[in-house]
């Protein structure tokens, strides 16, 4: 599964401009099978999501993620600020666009950045969400839960190949971010696609360090500090499946 992150300097409640520069950043990228964008890649991480935030009906990003998709025969992964229709509800959604079989699937932030005030205008998700595609299971998170590791262990009713991590995650906690992105990707046997954003907002300075992490916690691919840009690589299930077989640590989970 080629799979490319866009590491995107996101224009502060610009949908527009942002999927311009999203298109920009693709012309520069192989074709690839699967694109991952940040959090709130369309909008910038609004905390106050009124007049910023999309209505889930008529989001111009989302309907872009879907017919952009169709056209080039991939799949895109990414979450956006989003009104849900006919409600003052907000979410978090992570959306996962298969623009080859025609399908999509959502989460819903489950840990909510208390830190910086989300919870007071986002409504926490409860469930996880299990993708799949191009035969990899792949579960989605947003930023928060990666500090989080028993939401995303791997168990007998939450099994997967790989992780989704987009994130907003701040330069002031860049350390954090390394560490457990390698953290679940090591704890799991899977894994870890890590898209960050760089640039600033009125709140932080972003350095991105995205990246694509082995089941045993080698950095495959990594895109550069403070740079708008993309980096690819070729997941393959097989590895996951070998390393599983070989170093039985799954087997020995707790399972409570």
């Amino acid at each position: 599964m080629k799979t490319t992150i866009i590491q995107l300097n996101i224009e502060w409640g610009n949908p527009l401009e942002n999927i311009r520069k999203v298109e920009r950043l693709m012309t520069e990228a192989p074709k690839s099978d699967l694109y991952v964008l940040p959090e709130m890649w369309s909008t910038g991480f609004a905390t106050e999501p009124q007049n910023i935030a999309e209505n889930e009906e008529n989001s111009v990003s989302l309907q872009w993620m879907r017919t952009t998709a169709k056209r080039l025969n991939c799949a895109f992964s990414g979450s956006l600020a989003i009104k849900l229709p006919e409600s003052d509800i907000y979410v978090n959604r992570h959306y996962f666009i298969d623009g080859r079989a025609g399908s999509e699937a959502y989460y819903d932030k489950h840990h909510l950045f208390t830190y910086g005030h989300e919870d007071r205008y986002y409504q926490s998700g409860d469930a996880h969400s299990i993708v799949e595609y191009c035969g990899f299971r792949i579960l989605l998170l947003t930023c928060y839960d990666l500090r989080f590791p028993v939401w995303s262990r791997y168990a007998d009713a939450l099994q997967y190949d790989a992780i989704i991590a987009v994130a907003n995650w701040p330069e002031s906690r860049q350390n954090a971010w390394q560490i457990l992105t390698r953290a679940r990707a090591m704890e799991n046997q899977a894994y870890l696609i890590g898209c960050n954003r760089v640039g600033d907002d009125n709140y932080s300075h972003y350095r991105g360090l995205s990246a694509i992490i082995s089941p045993i916690g080698k950095t495959l691919a990594s895109c550069q500090a403070n740079k708008e840009q993309t980096v690819s690589y070729t997941l393959d299930l097989e590895v996951v499946k070998k390393q599983r077989t070989k170093f039985r640590v799954l087997d020995d989970r707790d399972i409570k």
